[in-house]
Protein backbone atom coordinates (compact mmCIF):
# COMPACT_ATOMS: atom_id res chain seq x y z
CA UNK A 1 0.00 0.00 0.00
CA UNK A 2 1.68 3.27 -1.10
CA UNK A 3 1.82 5.99 1.58
CA UNK A 4 1.03 9.49 0.38
CA UNK A 5 1.38 12.68 2.43
CA UNK A 6 -0.77 15.63 1.30
CA UNK A 7 -0.13 19.01 2.92
CA UNK A 8 -3.13 21.30 2.80
CA UNK A 9 -5.19 18.12 2.49
CA UNK A 10 -8.28 19.62 4.14
CA UNK A 11 -8.42 22.41 1.59
CA UNK A 12 -10.48 22.60 -1.59
CA UNK A 13 -8.03 20.90 -3.96
CA UNK A 14 -6.22 18.95 -1.26
CA UNK A 15 -9.39 17.19 -0.11
CA UNK A 16 -10.17 16.06 -3.66
CA UNK A 17 -6.63 14.69 -3.88
CA UNK A 18 -7.22 12.79 -0.63
CA UNK A 19 -10.33 11.28 -2.23
CA UNK A 20 -8.41 10.27 -5.34
CA UNK A 21 -5.50 8.58 -3.62
CA UNK A 22 -7.74 6.82 -1.09
CA UNK A 23 -9.73 5.45 -4.02
CA UNK A 24 -6.45 4.25 -5.55
CA UNK A 25 -5.69 2.21 -2.43
CA UNK A 26 -3.08 4.52 -0.91
CA UNK A 27 -2.64 5.19 2.77
CA UNK A 28 -3.18 8.95 2.97
CA UNK A 29 -1.75 11.24 5.63
CA UNK A 30 -3.53 14.59 5.42
CA UNK A 31 -1.67 17.47 7.09
CA UNK A 32 -3.42 20.81 7.57
CA UNK A 33 -3.51 23.60 10.16
CA UNK A 34 -7.09 24.52 9.07
CA UNK A 35 -6.17 28.16 8.46
CA UNK A 36 -8.24 28.05 5.26
CA UNK A 37 -9.01 24.32 5.08
CA UNK A 38 -11.93 22.63 6.82
CA UNK A 39 -12.50 19.29 8.54
CA UNK A 40 -15.87 19.23 6.75
CA UNK A 41 -14.02 18.61 3.47
CA UNK A 42 -12.53 15.35 4.76
CA UNK A 43 -15.19 14.26 7.28
CA UNK A 44 -16.32 11.47 4.96
CA UNK A 45 -12.77 10.03 4.99
CA UNK A 46 -11.94 10.20 8.67
CA UNK A 47 -13.49 6.84 9.54
CA UNK A 48 -11.88 5.11 6.57
CA UNK A 49 -9.04 2.67 7.08
CA UNK A 50 -5.82 4.09 5.71
CA UNK A 51 -6.71 7.76 6.22
CA UNK A 52 -5.13 9.89 8.93
CA UNK A 53 -5.59 13.59 9.62
CA UNK A 54 -2.75 15.48 11.32
CA UNK A 55 -3.41 18.99 12.63
CA UNK A 56 -0.09 20.69 11.97
CA UNK A 57 1.41 23.89 10.58
CA UNK A 58 3.89 22.86 7.89
CA UNK A 59 5.98 25.99 8.46
CA UNK A 60 7.23 23.93 11.42
CA UNK A 61 9.21 20.71 11.06
CA UNK A 62 7.15 17.87 9.56
CA UNK A 63 7.57 14.45 11.15
CA UNK A 64 5.93 11.32 9.76
CA UNK A 65 6.64 7.86 11.14
CA UNK A 66 7.39 5.03 8.74
CA UNK A 67 7.96 5.04 5.00
CA UNK A 68 6.52 7.65 2.64
CA UNK A 69 6.23 7.19 -1.13
CA UNK A 70 4.81 10.55 -2.19
CA UNK A 71 4.68 14.06 -0.75
CA UNK A 72 2.18 16.42 -2.38
CA UNK A 73 2.60 19.99 -1.15
CA UNK A 74 -0.70 21.86 -1.45
CA UNK A 75 -0.66 23.93 1.73
CA UNK A 76 -1.25 27.63 1.12
CA UNK A 77 -4.01 30.21 1.26
CA UNK A 78 -4.86 30.91 -2.38
CA UNK A 79 -7.71 33.41 -2.53
CA UNK A 80 -7.17 37.06 -3.52
CA UNK A 81 -8.91 37.94 -0.24
CA UNK A 82 -6.07 36.12 1.55
CA UNK A 83 -3.39 38.19 -0.18
CA UNK A 84 -4.30 41.13 2.07
CA UNK A 85 -5.59 39.12 5.06
CA UNK A 86 -2.79 36.54 5.35
CA UNK A 87 0.25 37.87 3.44
CA UNK A 88 2.90 36.73 5.92
CA UNK A 89 1.37 33.28 6.30
CA UNK A 90 1.36 32.91 2.51
CA UNK A 91 5.04 33.83 2.28
CA UNK A 92 5.96 31.53 5.17
CA UNK A 93 4.19 28.47 3.77
CA UNK A 94 5.67 29.13 0.32
CA UNK A 95 9.17 29.31 1.78
CA UNK A 96 9.39 27.43 5.10
CA UNK A 97 6.51 25.09 4.33
CA UNK A 98 8.01 24.09 0.99
CA UNK A 99 11.40 23.65 2.65
CA UNK A 100 9.93 21.35 5.31
CA UNK A 101 7.89 19.35 2.79
CA UNK A 102 10.97 18.90 0.59
CA UNK A 103 12.94 17.89 3.67
CA UNK A 104 10.40 15.17 4.38
CA UNK A 105 10.60 13.91 0.79
CA UNK A 106 14.40 13.90 0.94
CA UNK A 107 14.50 12.03 4.26
CA UNK A 108 11.97 9.43 3.07
CA UNK A 109 13.31 9.19 -0.51
CA UNK A 110 9.79 10.03 -1.64
CA UNK A 111 8.60 11.58 -4.89
CA UNK A 112 7.66 15.24 -4.34
CA UNK A 113 5.02 17.27 -6.18
CA UNK A 114 4.43 20.93 -5.44
CA UNK A 115 1.38 22.99 -6.32
CA UNK A 116 2.46 26.04 -8.24
CA UNK A 117 0.10 28.40 -10.00
CA UNK A 118 -0.65 30.41 -13.11
CA UNK A 119 0.07 33.41 -10.89
CA UNK A 120 3.79 32.83 -11.55
CA UNK A 121 3.08 34.40 -14.97
CA UNK A 122 1.73 37.56 -13.31
CA UNK A 123 -0.16 39.95 -15.61
CA UNK A 124 1.04 38.27 -18.80
CA UNK A 125 2.00 39.90 -22.08
CA UNK A 126 1.74 36.51 -23.80
CA UNK A 127 -1.57 34.71 -24.28
CA UNK A 128 -1.94 31.76 -23.89
CA UNK A 129 0.87 31.26 -21.38
CA UNK A 130 3.31 28.41 -22.13
CA UNK A 131 5.60 27.01 -19.42
CA UNK A 132 8.54 28.71 -21.17
CA UNK A 133 7.09 32.19 -20.50
CA UNK A 134 8.96 33.75 -17.57
CA UNK A 135 6.15 36.05 -16.51
CA UNK A 136 5.57 39.68 -15.57
CA UNK A 137 5.18 39.88 -11.80
CA UNK A 138 5.19 42.89 -9.49
CA UNK A 139 7.04 41.62 -6.38
CA UNK A 140 5.85 44.48 -4.16
CA UNK A 141 2.21 44.55 -5.24
CA UNK A 142 -0.69 43.14 -3.21
CA UNK A 143 -0.63 39.91 -5.24
CA UNK A 144 3.16 39.68 -4.99
CA UNK A 145 3.06 37.71 -1.73
CA UNK A 146 1.37 34.77 -3.48
CA UNK A 147 3.15 35.15 -6.84
CA UNK A 148 6.61 35.29 -5.31
CA UNK A 149 5.91 32.58 -2.71
CA UNK A 150 5.07 30.20 -5.54
CA UNK A 151 8.01 31.30 -7.69
CA UNK A 152 10.31 30.73 -4.71
CA UNK A 153 8.73 27.32 -4.11
CA UNK A 154 9.48 26.33 -7.70
CA UNK A 155 13.09 27.51 -7.38
CA UNK A 156 13.58 25.65 -4.09
CA UNK A 157 12.04 22.50 -5.56
CA UNK A 158 14.51 22.61 -8.44
CA UNK A 159 17.39 23.23 -6.03
CA UNK A 160 16.48 20.09 -4.06
CA UNK A 161 16.33 18.16 -7.32
CA UNK A 162 19.75 19.37 -8.46
CA UNK A 163 21.57 19.22 -5.12
CA UNK A 164 19.90 16.32 -3.29
CA UNK A 165 18.50 14.27 -6.16
CA UNK A 166 14.91 14.48 -4.90
CA UNK A 167 12.42 13.29 -7.53
CA UNK A 168 10.33 16.40 -8.09
CA UNK A 169 7.26 17.45 -10.05
CA UNK A 170 5.80 20.95 -10.47
CA UNK A 171 2.18 21.56 -11.50
CA UNK A 172 1.13 25.09 -12.49
CA UNK A 173 -2.57 25.24 -11.67
CA UNK A 174 -4.85 27.57 -13.62
CA UNK A 175 -8.25 28.79 -12.42
CA UNK A 176 -9.85 25.74 -10.84
CA UNK A 177 -13.35 25.52 -9.43
CA UNK A 178 -15.70 22.92 -8.06
CA UNK A 179 -17.39 21.42 -5.05
CA UNK A 180 -15.99 22.37 -1.60
CA UNK A 181 -14.72 25.82 -2.58
CA UNK A 182 -15.24 28.24 0.29
CA UNK A 183 -18.53 30.11 0.02
CA UNK A 184 -16.70 33.37 0.79
CA UNK A 185 -13.58 32.43 -1.16
CA UNK A 186 -13.05 35.84 -2.73
CA UNK A 187 -12.40 34.56 -6.26
CA UNK A 188 -14.75 35.52 -9.07
CA UNK A 189 -16.74 32.33 -9.59
CA UNK A 190 -17.52 31.44 -5.95
CA UNK A 191 -18.36 35.10 -5.36
CA UNK A 192 -20.78 35.09 -8.31
CA UNK A 193 -22.45 31.83 -7.23
CA UNK A 194 -22.84 32.84 -3.57
CA UNK A 195 -24.18 36.27 -4.52
CA UNK A 196 -26.61 34.87 -7.07
CA UNK A 197 -27.99 32.24 -4.69
CA UNK A 198 -28.49 34.86 -2.00
CA UNK A 199 -30.09 37.31 -4.43
CA UNK A 200 -27.32 39.87 -3.97
CA UNK A 201 -25.81 41.91 -6.81
CA UNK A 202 -22.92 40.13 -8.56
CA UNK A 203 -19.71 42.10 -8.09
CA UNK A 204 -17.87 42.60 -11.39
CA UNK A 205 -14.55 44.40 -11.23
CA UNK A 206 -13.59 46.79 -14.02
CA UNK A 207 -15.62 46.32 -17.20
CA UNK A 208 -15.63 42.53 -16.79
CA UNK A 209 -13.78 42.01 -20.06
CA UNK A 210 -10.77 40.46 -18.32
CA UNK A 211 -10.60 36.77 -19.13
CA UNK A 212 -10.08 33.57 -17.19
CA UNK A 213 -9.99 29.89 -18.13
CA UNK A 214 -12.01 27.77 -15.71
CA UNK A 215 -11.24 24.09 -15.19
CA UNK A 216 -13.17 21.71 -12.95
CA UNK A 217 -11.31 20.19 -10.01
CA UNK A 218 -11.89 16.64 -11.29
CA UNK A 219 -9.85 17.39 -14.41
CA UNK A 220 -7.12 18.97 -12.31
CA UNK A 221 -6.85 15.96 -9.98
CA UNK A 222 -6.59 13.62 -12.97
CA UNK A 223 -3.80 15.76 -14.42
CA UNK A 224 -1.92 15.87 -11.10
CA UNK A 225 -2.11 12.08 -10.77
CA UNK A 226 -0.74 11.64 -14.30
CA UNK A 227 2.08 14.09 -13.60
CA UNK A 228 2.99 12.37 -10.34
CA UNK A 229 3.22 9.02 -12.11
CA UNK A 230 5.23 10.41 -15.04
CA UNK A 231 8.92 11.16 -15.48
CA UNK A 232 8.22 14.83 -16.29
CA UNK A 233 10.16 17.10 -13.94
CA UNK A 234 9.69 20.41 -15.76
CA UNK A 235 6.68 22.56 -14.78
CA UNK A 236 3.42 21.55 -16.43
CA UNK A 237 0.36 23.76 -16.91
CA UNK A 238 -2.90 22.08 -15.93
CA UNK A 239 -5.99 24.07 -16.79
CA UNK A 240 -8.75 24.51 -19.33
CA UNK A 241 -7.81 26.67 -22.37
CA UNK A 242 -11.47 27.61 -22.90
CA UNK A 243 -11.09 31.37 -22.32
CA UNK A 244 -14.11 33.39 -21.24
CA UNK A 245 -14.72 36.93 -19.95
CA UNK A 246 -15.77 37.39 -16.34
CA UNK A 247 -18.79 39.35 -17.55
CA UNK A 248 -19.96 36.30 -19.51
CA UNK A 249 -19.36 34.06 -16.49
CA UNK A 250 -21.45 36.37 -14.28
CA UNK A 251 -24.34 36.21 -16.75
CA UNK A 252 -24.03 32.42 -17.05
CA UNK A 253 -24.22 32.07 -13.27
CA UNK A 254 -27.34 34.25 -13.11
CA UNK A 255 -29.00 32.11 -15.78
CA UNK A 256 -27.99 28.76 -14.23
CA UNK A 257 -29.12 29.77 -10.73
CA UNK A 258 -32.32 31.40 -12.06
CA UNK A 259 -31.40 34.37 -9.90
CA UNK A 260 -32.90 37.84 -10.08
CA UNK A 261 -29.55 39.36 -9.14
CA UNK A 262 -28.16 42.26 -11.13
CA UNK A 263 -24.55 43.23 -11.83
CA UNK A 264 -22.61 45.70 -9.71
CA UNK A 265 -19.45 47.17 -11.24
CA UNK A 266 -16.53 48.19 -9.03
CA UNK A 267 -13.00 49.45 -9.86
CA UNK A 268 -10.48 46.82 -10.97
CA UNK A 269 -8.17 45.82 -8.08
CA UNK A 270 -4.48 46.69 -8.56
CA UNK A 271 -2.47 44.01 -10.33
CA UNK A 272 -5.51 42.02 -11.43
CA UNK A 273 -4.42 40.13 -14.57
CA UNK A 274 -6.24 41.04 -17.79
CA UNK A 275 -5.90 37.61 -19.38
CA UNK A 276 -5.33 34.09 -18.08
CA UNK A 277 -5.25 31.08 -20.40
CA UNK A 278 -3.00 28.03 -20.28
CA UNK A 279 -1.04 26.59 -23.14
CA UNK A 280 -1.53 22.88 -22.36
CA UNK A 281 0.50 21.39 -25.22
CA UNK A 282 3.10 20.00 -22.80
CA UNK A 283 0.38 18.25 -20.78
CA UNK A 284 -1.16 16.85 -23.97
CA UNK A 285 2.15 15.62 -25.37
CA UNK A 286 3.86 14.30 -22.23
CA UNK A 287 0.92 13.22 -20.05
CA UNK A 288 -1.80 12.51 -22.59
CA UNK A 289 -4.00 14.87 -20.56
CA UNK A 290 -6.73 17.25 -21.64
CA UNK A 291 -9.76 18.57 -19.76
CA UNK A 292 -12.97 16.62 -20.26
CA UNK A 293 -15.65 18.48 -18.27
CA UNK A 294 -17.37 21.43 -19.90
CA UNK A 295 -17.51 24.74 -18.09
CA UNK A 296 -21.31 24.72 -17.92
CA UNK A 297 -21.53 21.17 -16.54
CA UNK A 298 -18.90 22.07 -13.93
CA UNK A 299 -20.81 25.23 -13.04
CA UNK A 300 -24.01 23.19 -12.53
CA UNK A 301 -22.26 20.81 -10.13
CA UNK A 302 -20.66 23.65 -8.20
CA UNK A 303 -23.91 25.60 -7.95
CA UNK A 304 -25.69 22.51 -6.57
CA UNK A 305 -22.95 22.11 -3.94
CA UNK A 306 -23.08 25.79 -2.96
CA UNK A 307 -26.88 25.75 -2.81
CA UNK A 308 -26.88 22.74 -0.46
CA UNK A 309 -24.37 24.35 1.89
CA UNK A 310 -26.08 27.74 1.91
CA UNK A 311 -29.43 26.05 2.65
CA UNK A 312 -27.82 24.01 5.43
CA UNK A 313 -26.56 27.22 7.03
CA UNK A 314 -30.06 28.65 6.99
CA UNK A 315 -31.63 25.65 8.71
Amino acid sequence: MPRTVITGGAGFIGSHLCDHFMAQGHEVICIDNLLTGSRDNIAHLEQEDGFRFVLHDVTRYIEVDGPVDHVLHFASPASPADFERLPIQIMKVGAMGTHNALGLAKAKKARFLTASTSEVYGDPEVNPQPESYLGRVNPIGIRGVYDEAKRFAEALTMAYRRVHGVETRIVRIFNTFGERMQLDDGRALPNFISQALRGDPLTVYGDGKQTRSFGHVSDLVRGIALLLESDVWEPVNIGNPDEVSLLQVANEVIELTESKSELSFLPLPPGDPKVRRPDIQRARDLLGWAPSMSRIEGFKRTIADFRARIDAKKS
